[in-house]
Parts: C-alpha cells; structure tokens; sequence
C-alpha cells in the first residue's frame, strides 16, 4: 500500500525528531563518559580529552541544534534569541578547543615529545584553526552592513555551509582521537565501537539539518 505525501512527510519529520533527540543525548553522554574515563584533575593531560570533547561533542553540536525546527532547545522562542544563542555556545566551544590544544601542546612540552606529527594532532589544529575563523566570519552575520556587496542570505548560505565543514572536522579529530593509544588501551571492544558511533551520529544529524534547512531549499529554488 502506497504512503500518501502527507503520511510521508509525517514519518519524515517524525524519524528527523527521533534523530535529533538522540543526537541531543550523545552530545551529553559523549563528553561525561570522557569525563569518567579521563578522570580530570588526575594529571594535566587528562583536562584535554575532556575540553575537546566539550567542545566539539556537547557544545558545538547544541549551537547547531538550536536552529533544528523539530529538536531545539529553543524552539519557541525568536531567530534573534536562537542566533544569540548559537553564538554564546559557539564561542565557548572555541575557548574549550583553545584551552584543550594549549594543554596538550604544553604537556607536551613538558615530557618532551613532538607534536603535531599525527593525524590527530593535525586534524585537531586545523579544527581549532577552522573554528576560529568560523567564529570571525559569524560577525559578519551579526553586522552584515560591514558586507555590503553580499546579500544576508548568501551570507547565511556560505556560514552553513562552512560551518558544517567544521563541524565534520571536529567530528574527524574526535574520532581519530579515539584512535589513540590512550583511549585504545581504556575503551576496547564493543564499548570502542560504541564511541566511534557517537560522533558518526550526530554529524549525519548536523549534516541532514544543514542541507534541508540551505543546500536543497537553495537547489529547490532554481
């Protein structure tokens, strides 16, 4: 038996919610378990996985979220709120990833090892690099007089989609970090495969969110 449209689009923004919610929970539940597995406190490198892991899992993933019209915290509240909001978070995702690369480069330092000499390393610097940049180019938006020669809506189509390519990155660099000896040697097995999903998720989620809300909606119009 055929589904109607109306049926369709039910289930769609239906299955879109049950994404989204648990996208929120990962967001959460990535960063405690770190947290647990990391112990800060216990040693300065210890602090690390756990700002990055604030950063990039908790809350970078919620200031994308709260423009996702079935899942946001703020749903019923303005543009002008959520946009704020999206700011404030994105801002403390850059000074948690800022925070994480001083620590581990210093603690390197420290024990007299190279840095930046791995996949991790460099995908992680190029990430904090990245969302440095995304944080500068997200002024424009909130002053887009200072870009006379672009519309507003360009402007929103270019920072989504280059947000999105940040965001995956700092998915890559969790994952890769979870490729390390360090976590390797803690979380093994099933439990491993288990992390590995976690940021897989939520970028599929960021991903589908983006791409509905800017890229098909500006194919659709053409």
């Amino acid at each position: 038996m055929a589904l109607t449209a109306e049926t369709e689009s039910r289930l769609y923004r239906s299955l879109r919610a049950a994404a989204g919610a648990a996208a929120h929970l990962v967001a959460l539940g990535f960063p405690t378990a770190v947290a647990v597995l990391a112990r800060p406190g216990s040693s300065l490198f210890s602090w690390h996985p756990l700002l990055m892991a604030l950063a990039f899992s908790l809350l970078m993933t919620e200031a994308l979220l709260i423009f996702s019209p079935e899942t946001s915290v703020l749903r019923s509240f303005s543009r002008k709120v959520k946009v704020r909001a999206h700011w404030a978070l994105q801002l403390l995702a850059l000074v948690c990833a800022l925070l994480g690369l001083g620590i581990i480069t210093y603690n390197k330092h420290l024990n007299g090892k190279a840095h930046f000499v791995t996949w991790h390393g460099l995908t992680g610097l190029l990430t904090v690099l990245y969302a440095g940049g995304q944080c500068a180019g997200g002024v424009l938006l909130l002053y887009p007089k200072l870009m006379k020669n672009w519309t507003l809506a360009k402007l929103k189509l270019y920072h989504a989609t280059s947000g999105l390519v940040g965001y995956l990155l700092g998915c890559a660099s969790l994952m890769l970090g979870m490729c390390s000896l360090w976590f390797t040697t803690s979380v093994t097995s099933v439990s491993w495969y288990l992390a590995m999903l976690c940021p897989l998720l939520t970028s599929l989620v960021i991903m589908n969110q983006v791409s509905n809300a800017y890229l098909y909606r500006k194919r659709s119009q053409h």
